[in-house]
């Protein structure tokens, strides 16, 4: 019998990109459970059991993924190289202190996000009001048309690829192009309200959503234009960095 390449003799090898679809599989099922053991694991990334073995150990001597007794959990290294990603670069720290100010003026949970793979994605976040019913996790995913997926498919849309929309997309697509904003009236979360402008590149491409979160009692159109005045903020940072000051030179002993 042929052996394989983790040396066994039952389980034929996966070739080339199959070897990678498998680890990033494992890798999608560990960040969902946050830790769990080969069996959960395997089931959840469809792969058998030998060969998610297999893949797991090569990731925990890569540093990607740790044991924790006898089961799984991200390594470090998975965390520093997530760390280094933006969408697109600067993005985070044009973001950060006009995100800082707005939810200190409302009270509003705000957080960045951009579309990928047809869900919204949360890039970064400040707490606010309604983080009990609604956290803003780095990492998490809402449905696309969660506020800030509303603003990025209106802007891009057709050329994202998602399900079938609703009849009634274009229309409101038009109304958020014209507004420059999207509502979300707690259409995904009970107790939630969102308002989300789009943040856009020097080319005027929008790259991200910027949210506010508050609870349905908030006056929403007051909301939005005090989040669109940020969103402007962050658009012009982009545009605009800060210059890095270069360190200031010792002074000299007289």
């Amino acid at each position: 019998m042929a052996r394989s390449a983790a040396g066994g003799t039952g389980e034929r090898p996966v070739p080339g990109r199959g070897v990678l679809e498998g680890a990033f599989a494992l890798l999608e099922a560990l960040g969902q459970a946050g830790e769990a053991g080969l069996t959960a694991l395997s089931a959840d990334s469809g792969l058998p059991k030998t060969t998610a073995y297999r893949l797991l150990e090569q990731l925990v001597d890569l540093g990607v993924v740790e044991h924790h007794g006898t089961r799984y959990r991200m390594g470090s290294r998975m965390f520093r190289l997530g760390l280094g990603w933006q969408p697109p670069p600067g993005l985070c720290a044009a973001a950060r202190g006009p995100m800082r100010r707005l939810a200190r003026a409302t009270g509003a949970s705000v957080g960045i996000c951009v579309l990928r793979e047809g869900r919204t994605l949360a890039v970064q976040g400040v707490p606010g009001m309604v983080d009990h019913l609604a956290p803003f996790q780095p990492g998490a995913t809402w449905p696309w048309y969660a506020a800030a997926g509303k603003v990025l498919v209106a802007a891009a849309s057709p050329r994202v690829p998602l399900d079938p929309l609703p009849a009634s997309w274009r229309r409101e697509a038009m109304a958020i192009r014209d507004g420059g904003v999207a509502l979300d009236r707690e259409e995904l979360v009970p107790g939630v309200c969102c308002v989300a402008v789009p943040l856009t590149a020097p080319g005027g491409e929008a790259v991200a959503g910027l949210c506010a979160m508050v609870d349905p009692a908030h006056d929403l159109g007051r909301l939005a234009r005090a989040v669109a005045r940020t969103g402007r903020a962050v658009s012009a940072g982009l545009r605009d960095p800060a210059p890095v000051r270069p360190p200031m030179a010792p002074a000299r002993a007289s």
